[in-house]
C-alpha cells in the first residue's frame, strides 16, 4: 500500500473537488481518496501492486484536471560558514 499527496490544478469549486475524488476512487486498487479544495490537494491511498501513480494522474487528467506530484523539500542546517 502507498499513500501520496498530489497537487491538483484547475479546480474552481467544490464540485470540481468531488469530480477528482470520484475519478480517483473508481480506480481498482484505490482504498481512499480525499480532496481538500482549499489547499488544492488530493491524498490517495492505493495498492501499488494494482496501479501506479501515473495511472492516478491519468484518471485525474481524464476528469479535466492536472495532478502534479509534490516535491519533497528538506531544510538542512549548515554550520561553519564564515
Amino acid at each position: 500500500m502507498s499513500s501520496k499527496t498530489l497537487k491538483i490544478e484547475g479546480m474552481t469549486c467544490a464540485a470540481c473537488a468531488k469530480a477528482v475524488e470520484r475519478a480517483s476512487k473508481k480506480l481498482d486498487g484505490v482504498t481512499e481518496a480525499n480532496v481538500n479544495f482549499a489547499t488544492e490537494k488530493l491524498t490517495v491511498n492505493y495498492d501499488d501492486s494494482k496501479l501506479s501513480l501515473s495511472d492516478i494522474q491519468k484518471a485525474v487528467e481524464k476528469a479535466g484536471y492536472k495532478a502534479l506530484v509534490e516535491a519533497i523539500t528538506k531544510t538542512l542546517k549548515v554550520e561553519g560558514m564564515t
